[in-house]
């Protein structure tokens, strides 16, 4: 079990973070960050099951959580969630929920499938901050962290829909930042390169299978394009979280975690 809080992190313990897309990957990462700092967690997803192992990951290191299950991309669902929170103190939104899309060109591509994409990338963030950012005032104030991505700051073949919702999520993130930055509550994304785990394993199988290459030879290729030379690990981007939280100066900012594969 990790040590508890101390020194600076102490600014967050007691507070109550949402996150959605909680149930694996990143967002069960940064579910785990956040508890171990002593914050109450509220996990958010669509299956239940994985739901409970993070929940069940959470309370082993120590720390509080609880599970309100929720489509971010459904009005209702996420009219659900607002309502399930309301006997909440809720100071921190952390929308991570999310889908990699297709991977295939352009033309090739179906409307369905786009509109999937930026369903659960962008409407996604829209609905919960809209749904939630009442709750933040009534907290006095808060925080909301997007995740978004490097792709699309950079050429990306074959991953058009995802680029493209990941920057409209970070033109999302700094308008609302103007909008309730003087209601107290600070709005920032944080751009992860490619992170070690089952969506860039996935990349890497069609990659190579598309390319005639072995699967170790995609993910050596794509990891040549960051400064350091590699992906990046769940905890790092989860701990990026945890570091932006106690920037309280940080506003209407994108922050890029990509091992060097962008560089501004």
């Amino acid at each position: 079990m990790p040590e508890r809080a101390n020194g600076p992190l102490e600014a967050l313990r007691g507070r109550t973070a949402v996150v959605t897309g909680a149930g694996n990957g990143l967002g069960r990462a940064i579910a785990l960050a956040l508890g171990d700092c002593g914050v109450r967690v509220v996990l958010s997803g669509r299956n239940r099951a994985n739901l409970e192992e993070s929940a069940r990951l959470v309370a082993a290191r120590g720390a509080a959580a609880r599970i309100v299950e929720a489509d971010v991309a459904d009005p209702e669902s996420v009219a659900g969630l607002a309502a399930a929170l309301a006997d909440e103190d809720l100071s921190i939104v952390i929308n991570c929920a999310g889908v990699p899309g297709p991977v295939k060109p352009l033309t090739e591509i179906e409307p369905e499938e786009w509109d999937a994409v930026f369903a659960a990338n962008v409407r996604g963030v829209y609905l919960v901050c809209r749904a939630l950012i009442p709750a933040l005032l009534a907290h006095g104030g808060g925080d909301i962290i997007n995740i978004a991505s490097v792709s699309g700051k950079r050429p990306l073949a074959m991953r058009t829909p995802y680029c493209a919702s990941k920057m409209a999520v970070i033109g999302l993130t700094t308008t609302l930042g103007a909008e309730v930055g003087p209601l107290g509550i600070r709005v920032n994304s944080l751009s992860p390169g490619p992170v070690r785990g089952p969506r860039m394993a996935r990349n890497f199988r069609l990659e190579a299978a598309r390319l005639g290459i072995t699967e170790q030879q995609a993910e050596e290729a794509f990891a040549s394009r960051a400064a350091l030379g590699r992906l990046l690990e769940e905890d790092e981007v989860a701990q990026a979280v945890v570091a932006m939280l106690l920037m309280s100066g940080l506003h209407c900012a994108d922050i890029d975690l990509s091992a060097g594969m962008v560089a501004r």
